[in-house]
């Protein structure tokens, strides 16, 4: 058995059956492996490194378990960060194996070498290079234990030689050999009982509850939803959130923040106590004003505590467990008029999105509607992910989550370009399940073009229920359009946002993949009809209108004049008026007297 086998063989151990990786000579080694593998743990070759790494990471996420890829030495290495990155700053355990020129020639400025130590230092949070053949076992084992404790990315370096070398699953009994183990077992955190007992008080005394969810709620809805009951409150979610509740409980207020909505913001606007649970929402703007509200938070990191709004209590623990020792404290609150009054915002907000929806300009595609419409059709148990940029406003506000269905996207980091590898991995690890990916045309020139490639060749592994691509060709980098006219005052510049117009769903049928395409607003419906009718990978391109403006729960003065100062120089700036006047007119109308009856 060769180092490379052992490798395999052990990662294997810990659950790994599937490797995104791409070929390169730095991991030569580990080629021959799984060739002798014989497919367990399985080689899936995306277009390119940062591809892997996002599937890793989506694997991560959808599955829970530990997402791996695998690159070769240099510049190999140096395409897996931003992928990395997204595990990383979206706390998701994977483990990167990377190959690294042969001992020999490391110090000699050789051919694609690089300092991968420093390389991955700031990305992981373990990172070694194995030395010796007996080293590989702990190295291995201490680096799915690192990815699984400290929630992240964990790095293996492995020189070219060392993989062709005989493996050493025993060290030798002698003073420095290291006998590891594998296996992890998720501890059971709680807080100190007297915090516990000041959380349940702030929350007792407090007669506007606005609770805030993330991820770190995942596995406590139960929960979450019977500390809603009591105290009377409604829940809003931040985007990696999204899944947590579905959201056809009455009280669930829907997304937060700049793609947030209405109901959230008035909620967060008039709370008296705000309490968070598993999530570090970065945007004070969107938590009500320091001293107007109590603050209560549950977080299993310590660090992290108390960082994004002042807090009474501090729970550190694992969010299912402390909200279990916290429910007995709590009381039911008789006074139902503060959950009433959100409840009629969540209806009112539902309102909203339907009208602004319905208005179509100019025979363009209302991407609002291409959300809308999807929405009653989602598939249960269905699998959504989303790119960054317009689309995700779109994704956030108008798909209405069902019990069972799941979502995820680049949630810190907001790259570009992850939303057609996470539903590829999303695919592999559920493939009797509905996937369907939300991506801009920037994000699908960007590297989603690409990975079709990569859908057509595993097309029989990834075939069954749809596999449905979305894009929304609108011929700009929309989002960052709308940023330079709210965020810098500046008009669209065309020369860095107007991007070539491409055949996308006709690309797909080149490549021997499903296309529908739409631009027809009466026919948004129909278009979704037909992807989710067919069986495995489809592009669904819609031509959609690029000046609806993604309006915000509630416009900031600065934001607001500097919109109005862009707006004047702007070369699209007699649509966005006609469009941004009508989008807002609507807030006004549903809010009218009676509109709730």
């Amino acid at each position: 058995m060769k180092v490379a086998d052992y490798v395999l063989d052990r990662i294997r151990q810990w659950g790994v059956h599937r490797v995104y990786a791409y070929p390169g000579d730095g991991i030569n080694g580990m080629l021959g492996g799984f060739e002798r593998a014989k497919g367990d743990p399985e080689f899936i070759q995306p277009r390119h490194e940062e591809m892997a790494a996002f599937m890793a990471c989506a694997h991560a996420k959808f599955t829970g378990e530990v997402g791996c890829c695998m690159a070769t030495s240099g510049p190999g290495a140096v395409h897996l960060l931003n992928g990395l990155y997204d595990a990383k700053l979206d706390h998701q355990p994977v483990v990167a194996i990377v190959g690294q020129q042969k001992r020999i020639s490391q110090g000699a400025h050789y051919q694609q070498e690089i300092f991968l130590e420093h390389l991955f230092a700031d990305v992981s949070e373990f990172v070694q290079v194995c030395m010796h053949p007996a080293q590989v076992r702990h190295v291995i084992d201490r680096a799915f234990k690192t990815a699984l404790t400290m929630r992240g990315v964990a790095t293996v370096i492995i020189p070219e030689d060392i993989q062709e070398e005989k493996a050493q699953p025993a060290p030798p009994k002698e003073h420095g050999a290291v006998f590891s183990s594998v296996g992890w077992s998720r501890p059971r955190m709680l807080p100190d009982e007297n915090e516990l007992r000041v959380a349940a008080d702030v929350l007792n005394q407090g007669r506007k509850v606005a609770i805030l969810v993330g991820q770190g709620a995942a596995h406590a809805a139960d929960e979450v939803v019977e500390a809603a009951e009591k105290l009377g409150a409604g829940v809003a979610k931040a985007l990696l959130g999204r899944e947590v509740l579905p959201d056809d409980l009455p009280f669930v207020t829907g997304p937060i923040g700049l793609l947030g909505s209405k109901a959230s913001d008035e909620m967060m606007t008039n709370c008296d106590t705000l309490f968070m649970i598993g999530t570090s929402f970065p945007y004070s703007e969107w938590l009500p004003d320091e001293g107007t509200a109590r603050g209560v938070e549950i977080d299993i990191d310590g660090r992290m505590i108390g960082i994004r709004y002042p807090m009474d209590a501090h729970l550190v623990g694992d969010a299912k467990e402390t909200l279990k020792a916290l429910l007995p404290l709590l009381e039911q609150k008789t006074d139902r008029s503060w959950r009433e009054k959100i409840e009629e915002n969540v209806r009112t907000w539902d309102r909203i999105l339907a009208d602004r929806a319905g208005q179509h300009f100019g025979g363009l595609v209302n991407p609002q509607a291409v959300a809308h419409e999807l929405s009653p059709r989602l598939p249960d148990g269905c699998i959504l992910t989303a790119d960054s940029g317009s689309g995700t406003n779109w994704w956030a506000r108008h798909l209405k989550l069902r019990k069972g269905m799941r979502a995820s996207l680049s949630g810190t980091l907001a790259t570009m370009g992850p939303g057609t590898p996470y539903a590829i991995a999303a695919k592999f690890a559920y493939p009797d399940r509905p996937v369907i990916a939300f991506i801009g045309d920037g994000a699908f020139q960007m590297n989603g073009m690409n990975e079709m490639i990569t859908v057509r060749r595993y097309a029989d592994r990834l075939g069954g229920p749809p596999l449905v691509f979305c894009v929304f060709n609108n011929q700009d980098l929309n989002q960052v359009t709308w940023e330079q006219r709210a965020m810098g005052g500046e008009p669209k510049f065309p020369g860095s946002q107007d991007i070539p117009d491409v055949p996308y769903a006709e690309y797909a049928k080149l490549l021997g993949l499903r296309g529908v395409y739409c631009d027809d607003a009466d026919g948004v419906g129909a278009a979704w009809d037909e992807a989710l009718a067919g069986q495995g990978p489809c592009v669904l391109e819609f031509k959609t209108d690029p000046d609806i403006p993604p309006i915000p729960p509630h416009i900031m003065y600065s934001q607001g004049k500097k919109a109005a100062k862009a707006e004047l120089k702007d070369p699209d700036k007699v649509g966005m008026a006609v469009r941004g006047f009508r989008q807002k007119l609507v807030d006004f109308y549903e809010q009218l007297p009676g509109r709730d009856s």
